[in-house]
């Protein structure tokens, strides 16, 4: 690994080190991360999956991911908002997902949060609204935040909309994963490229 976290793969392309070797996660570092991803059931699952991947490998969850969607109505806000205690105990016996009552709530919590919001012009115009207007895109790991001022703000706007498990370091990640910012170090094959 260089001073810049770019590693080349057996494939001879440059990609940021966290892409690893698993053909799922060159995958997604290559097809999905940094991408722009609009419509409410896409950012919905995006949010919902960063919450999961809270304190565990983003591997874990890109694993789990096809049983993520089984298990979550395929992220559907409007069949999750409907979610009762019976889907609830259903999900905390599903070995093919993370089994955390809080993340499990709080996926039932903002399925709901999102259909409220649709009164508001919708999870997607609300998300896309904290998108930093400027922002450049790393030239190594020292440049990559935790969190930033929009990931802050966006967390706190969806908590007083009444999403849960949305702290400032989970919204930036789903920034990240979601293309409101570009995050793709410098060598990477896919910085700054347009999202």
């Amino acid at each position: 690994m260089g001073d810049n976290a770019i590693v080349i793969g057996s494939d001879g392309i440059a990609r940021c080190a966290w892409a690893g070797s698993d053909q799922l996660c060159l995958a997604y570092h290559d097809d999905e991360w940094g991408r722009a991803v609009h419509g409410e059931q896409a950012l919905y699952e995006r949010i919902c999956l960063e919450a999961f991947q809270s304190g565990l490998a983003w591997i874990t969850i890109l694993r789990k991911r096809p049983a993520f969607r089984v298990a979550f109505a395929e992220f559907d806000p409007d069949a999750v908002a409907c979610f009762d205690q019976g889907d609830v105990d259903r999900l905390l016996k599903d070995a093919g997902i993370v089994r955390n009552r809080r993340k499990i709530d709080a996926a039932i919590t903002n399925a709901r949060a999102t259909l409220t919001l649709r009164e508001r012009g919708g999870l997607d115009e609300f998300v896309w609204s904290f998108a930093p207007r400027h922002h450049r895109p790393p030239t190594d790991l020292s440049h990559v935040p935790a969190q930033t001022p929009e990931s802050v703000a966006l967390s706190k706007a969806l908590k007083q909309n009444g999403f849960a498990h949305v702290g400032p370091t989970t919204m930036y990640a789903a920034m990240q994963a979601c293309g409101l910012v570009d995050d793709h170090l410098a060598g990477c094959h896919r910085h700054a490229e347009p999202r």
